[in-house]
């Protein structure tokens, strides 16, 4: 909560921050901007670059791959061998050996005009024969494990479309890429092939960093050529190409450090103005912390303090400047005159309460005695003397705890002697219209509460509620309750008729000018004792019970000591 209003908008950490980031936020944004906008105009620079080159060198592959194709479809067309390879050689072998070896020669010969090839084949599935120029570089070894592997790549595709024949596409044998194209008439497939490799040769020659990485791909950019890092590409700017002729792309790598390393040294400036920037903003803050906010902060919360009822505080004494010091002198001299007048006022005020206290513990005196003196004349004219003995002592006991009382608070245990005197004088007055009952923990008896406060609500019902016409009864239940904190729960009710409508709104309404003119002034004192002894900390709630009969409530808090 301390750390929210230190950043209030109100305060002046919030404002000195915040007028330093206004003013160096836009800078640094504008400096990371104008870097960006370098780096993305050099990359682009780059792209177009290695874009052309890649386009160019694919639009050279594409050309030869052409020529091949046309080749492929020439020999398709033209060449009469192949429809004896169509059929089976036990059909005429003089002529199939013939065509056989009529065809070798032709890519034999033919292989030498081609050199972008390896292999140039032809393929009889009925005979399940396969025809190829010999290379004289291949062993004996390597020349088989080629054909094998030509052989097992057109029984795959056996049984396809002519329309997939129609572009050159990439075939993976023995860990190496081939780039194959296939024509196909009858049973008899013709075709090219070549390593992927060897198409990349001519790019070696190229002036490329050593960082730089070109390579051909399949169309899931798997690397066909070269040993390209593709798993990193974040750290790559890729261009790439895809061939006309095949499915298959070629694939610029170009790493960015190699791209950004030959910008201007006013790049690396940037980089130094945005960390220096950084780095000044704590050292500024530090500056203004220890020149203004920490002075500042000092009295604010010594007036935290203060004004939580802490007179006591008082700002210590630090250098700071000669305002800050001038400010914590005045200060503290108001915090010592306030404290000052504090007290004054409150002994006046104390003088006050228990000036009141004491008046109102007296009016309630008057209320008893002259019924019970009464009742003892009665008494008398029977001749009733052990009555009169038990009324005078009950008297008496009454009447001297009127006369020693002027505490602010007795034990409960007192309060219900006191408050038993007098319902039993009242009870020997009524005779059998009236009975009561106390029912309290022992444990309980040596709590303090106000004196005279259980009396007042029992002298209420006698005075409204007990009549003549039927007999009233009156029960008072003292218990402790409360979780966190400990109440006194004093329930006082009778079986009268109970409060009037009126007089209920009153009270809810605690209307104080009204309640003392209503004859309900016992209630009334005992409402303003209750505020001048417990401020808010007690309750009084006033209802009529759904049997019939007035009911308080009295909640108190559980006291064993007075501390005041």
């Amino acid at each position: 909560m301390k750390f929210i209003h230190r950043l209030s908008s109100k305060s002046i950490r919030f404002k000195l921050i915040a007028g330093f980031l206004l003013f160096v936020i836009p800078l640094q944004l504008l400096l990371i901007f104008d870097n960006y906008y370098a780096m993305k105009v050099v990359r682009e620079q780059v792209a177009n670059s290695n874009r052309h080159l890649a386009a160019l060198y694919m639009d050279q592959i594409d050309r030869n791959l052409e020529e091949i194709d046309k080749y492929l479809r020439t020999m398709v067309a033209f060449e009469n061998d192949l429809i004896v390879l169509d059929m089976p050689a036990e059909v005429n072998m003089d002529e199939y050996f013939l065509a056989k070896i009529n065809l070798f020669n032709k890519l034999e010969r033919d292989i030498h005009t081609y050199k972008e090839m390896d292999y140039l084949f032809v393929y009889s599935s009925v005979n399940d024969e396969l025809l190829t120029n010999q290379p004289a570089e291949e062993t004996i070894t390597q020349l088989k494990t080629i054909r094998q592997g030509m052989i097992q790549m057109l029984k795959e595709r056996k049984g396809l479309q002519k329309q997939a024949f129609e572009k050159w596409f990439p075939y993976k044998m023995n860990e190496e890429y081939y780039i194959v194209k296939i024509q196909k008439i009858g049973n008899v497939y013709v075709g090219g092939w070549v390593k992927a490799s060897k198409l990349m040769i001519p790019l070696s020659l190229l002036d490329e960093r050593p960082e730089g990485k070109s390579v051909l791909v399949t169309e899931n950019l798997i690397p066909m050529s070269g040993n390209a890092p593709i798993d990193n590409s974040n750290d790559y700017l890729q261009v790439s190409t895809h061939s006309k002729q095949g499915n298959f792309s070629l694939l610029f790598l170009i790493p960015y450090s190699v791209i950004l390393e030959h910008l201007p040294l006013l790049q690396r400036l940037w980089y130094l103005l945005i960390l220096g920037a950084l780095i000044i903003l704590p050292i500024f803050y530090i500056f203004l912390r220890h020149i203004i906010l920490l002075p500042i902060n000092r009295i604010v919360k010594v007036m935290r303090r203060v004004r939580d009822g802490n007179l006591e505080q008082r700002v210590e004494q630090y250098p700071v400047s000669y305002e800050f010091e001038l400010m914590n002198d005045v200060f503290n001299s108001m915090v010592s005159e306030i404290k000052a007048l504090k007290i004054t006022v409150y002994e006046e005020q104390l003088l006050i309460q228990k000036a009141e206290l004491k008046h109102l513990q007296l009016q309630i005196n008057p209320h008893f005695f002259l019924n019970a003196l009464n009742t003892i004349y009665n008494l008398a004219q029977f001749q009733n003397y052990q009555l009169i003995q038990d009324m005078s002592e009950h008297l008496i006991n009454y009447m001297r705890f009127m006369f020693q009382n002027n505490l602010k608070f007795v034990k409960l245990e007192e309060e219900i002697a006191h408050t038993r005197n007098y319902l039993q004088i009242q009870a020997l007055r009524f005779e059998d219209g009236f009975t009561y009952q106390i029912n309290g923990d022992e444990s309980l008896s040596q709590a303090l509460i106000p004196p005279l406060i259980i009396q007042t609500f029992a002298e209420n019902t006698i005075k409204h509620a007990v009549t003549m016409d039927e007999p009233i009864r009156l029960n008072v239940d003292i218990e402790l309750s409360g979780d966190q904190e400990s109440y006194l729960c004093i329930v006082i009710q009778d079986t009268g008729k109970g409060f009037s409508e009126k007089a209920l709104s009153e009270w809810q309404s605690e209307d104080e000018l009204a309640h003392g003119y209503n004859g309900h002034i016992g209630i009334w004192n005992s409402r303003r004792r209750l505020r001048l002894i417990y401020e808010d900390k007690a309750k009084l709630i006033l209802s009529n019970h759904p049997d019939g009969g007035a009911r308080v409530v009295l909640w108190l808090p559980f006291v064993l000591e007075d501390n005041s």
